[in-house]
């Protein structure tokens, strides 16, 4: 409690600051990796090139630990899935990620334009480890259609589920925002598709800072909502 009210008053105190002007200031920002890596530099550079003087601290970390450091006021934006409403978070959509099936280069799937969820399962199941949000993703997912995911092989970071993929070691089901970072074949997926809302959170009982609004006015011109 101590801890939030400390952050809490800073948030405020940076606020009066930053209410004036938008030529200096500063913004700690949570991201989950998926957004850190393949959308938010490109948003980093425009909003730098508007606004030189604001200084932005990026904290990439899992989708859950985005949501404990907005409610905890370690941050004041946190970009992440939309969390659920006992969170008392608002949360501002960005767009709408849909979940894309990755192969193995060499395995005959790849070869295909669309896969269904059987297909995929097919090959030995690569995915994140508990309590991940993308892992329940799919598991309630394929729970609703009567399906059972059966794990292989697990990781921590989703990079490292891509590589092992293109290895050879099985397939796997990652957000369409990281298949960039993905070293295997990336194809849509369906039967069910599989897709959750991306946006802004913050703090519901604190406005954000006109520069983090200004971060966020910035963030909406990357992606279609």
């Amino acid at each position: 409690m101590a801890r939030q009210l400390l952050a809490d008053w800073d948030n405020v105190e940076e606020a009066m600051r930053q209410s004036f002007t938008l030529q200096r200031g500063k913004i700690s920002v949570a991201a989950m990796p998926s957004f850190a890596a393949n959308v938010l530099p490109e948003a980093l550079k425009a909003f730098r090139d508007r606004y030189a003087g604001v200084n932005v601290t990026v904290h990439d970390v899992i989708n859950e630990q985005v949501i404990e450091m907005v409610r905890e006021g370690r941050v004041e934006m946190g970009i992440a899935f939309e969390p659920s409403p006992n969170h008392n978070l608002l949360f501002t959509p960005l767009a709408v990620d849909r979940f894309v099936a990755i192969v193995p280069q060499q395995s005959p799937l790849a070869k295909k334009k669309q896969l269904s969820w059987q297909e995929l399962l097919t090959l030995d199941f690569i995915t994140l480890q508990r309590p991940s949000a993308v892992r329940l993703m799919l598991e309630e997912a394929l729970a609703r259609s009567g399906r059972q995911l059966d794990v292989a092989l697990e990781s921590h970071q989703l990079v490292t589920v891509g590589r092992m993929v293109a290895s050879g070691l099985g397939g796997s089901a990652v957000p369409a925002l990281c298949k960039t970072q993905m070293a295997a074949v990336c194809i849509p997926l369906s039967d069910p598709p599989i897709e959750k809302c991306v946006g802004a959170i913050h703090a519901g009982h604190l406005p954000l800072s006109k520069a983090a609004q200004a971060l966020l006015d910035t963030l909406k011109g990357f992606l279609p909502t």
